[in-house]
Order: structure tokens, then sequence, then C-alpha cells
């Protein structure tokens, strides 16, 4: 499990954030959220892999992602799952973002154009699940597609006060939340919009 870790780490350094960028490049390398447009943002890098690494990926995973964005997160969890089943509910950053990953020759990604916050039940169930945008509460659909052995990061709260959670789910099906820090996230749109 270390050696994952530092895997995880030494893909992200080597990574280009600015690849993942239309403007803003020269901003690329601070440790800061930035605008992608349409109201959304390519999260601090620092907090990418922290959400990253709080999943524990193994080689064998299905990953959900919710909310593909500029397709940064999505580039690192490609690189350690077996498959990332991602969605994004705006055009115009879900075709950049396949356009991205084409050009990275990136194939184990599945994108989806739609409203994410209930999931993706025709791909369910995942081992893990990873959503970059804020939900009210955390969405029981997404709980239920989340297989026993499971994890899910999900930021939750209100527009000003919100929690990155670690939801883990046990053999037997029972939940365990833990909270992992203080965050700031784009709202989820949909059924759990804050």
């Amino acid at each position: 499990m270390e050696n994952r870790r530092k895997e995880i780490i030494a893909y992200f350094r080597e990574m280009d954030r600015s690849y993942f960028m239309d403007s803003n490049k020269d901003l690329a390398s601070f440790d800061h959220a930035l605008p992608i447009g349409f109201e959304q943002t390519i999260s601090q890098p620092s907090l990418v892999l922290e959400m990253t690494l709080a999943l524990d990926l193994q080689p064998g995973h299905k990953v959900l992602e919710l909310g593909t964005g500029s397709g940064f997160q999505t580039t690192l969890l490609a690189a350690f799952a077996d498959s990332v089943f991602t969605i994004e509910r705006i055009e115009e950053l879900h075709n950049r973002a396949k356009e991205r990953l084409a050009r990275l020759t990136i194939k184990n990604v599945h994108f989806k154009l739609g409203d994410g916050s209930e999931g993706w039940q025709e791909q369910a169930p995942f081992d893990r699940i990873m959503v970059t945008a804020a939900a009210s509460k955390v969405p029981k659909e997404l709980l239920e597609q989340l297989n026993n052995g499971g994890k899910m990061v999900i930021p939750v709260g209100t527009s000003v006060d919100q929690e990155l959670l670690l939801i883990e789910k046990d053999s037997k099906g029972q939940l365990h939340t833990t909270s992992l820090n203080k965050v700031l996230f784009v709202p989820l749109k949909g059924k759990y919009e804050i």
C-alpha cells in the first residue's frame, strides 16, 4: 500500500496541470483552484492529490467520478484504476476533456454527458467514487452504487461551509464516515444541490 501511495505521488508530480487548462496557464503551478469557464474550477493540486490518496486506488478498481471538469483528476484516477466512468453536465467541458484524454491515449475512461448527482446506475456497482462538487447531503443513490468494501470521497455542506468526507462501506454494507478536511467546492447541480 505504501508503494502504491508513492507511485501515485510520483505520477502526480509529473503531471502538467497547464495541459488541462485553456486559460491562466501561467498560474498552473500555483496550489490554488483556478477557473476553467462555466463557473467551474480546476481544483488546487494538493487537494486533488489528497482526495486521490484517500480513495486508496488498486489496479482492479472500477471508479465513478462526478464532475469531469478539465479531465485533470480523471487522468490521475485512470492511471491507477482498471476503469473510470466520469460524468460531466456541461457539454463544452465534457467535449474538451474527451479530446484531451484521447490525445494522451488514455483508453480506460468512459465519458457521459449529463446530471451526475444520482450516479451512473447502469454501470454500478463501483469500488471507488470521487465527487468533485459539493452536495447538500450524501446522495443515497451513490451509497447504493458503492460496492461493499468500497470508498467514496465527497464534499458535503453549504455554499460557504463544506467538509470533505471519506465514506467507507465495509464487507457487510455498513457505512463509516471520516471528515478529512474543510473545503470549498463548486456546487453539485441536480437533486442534491446546495
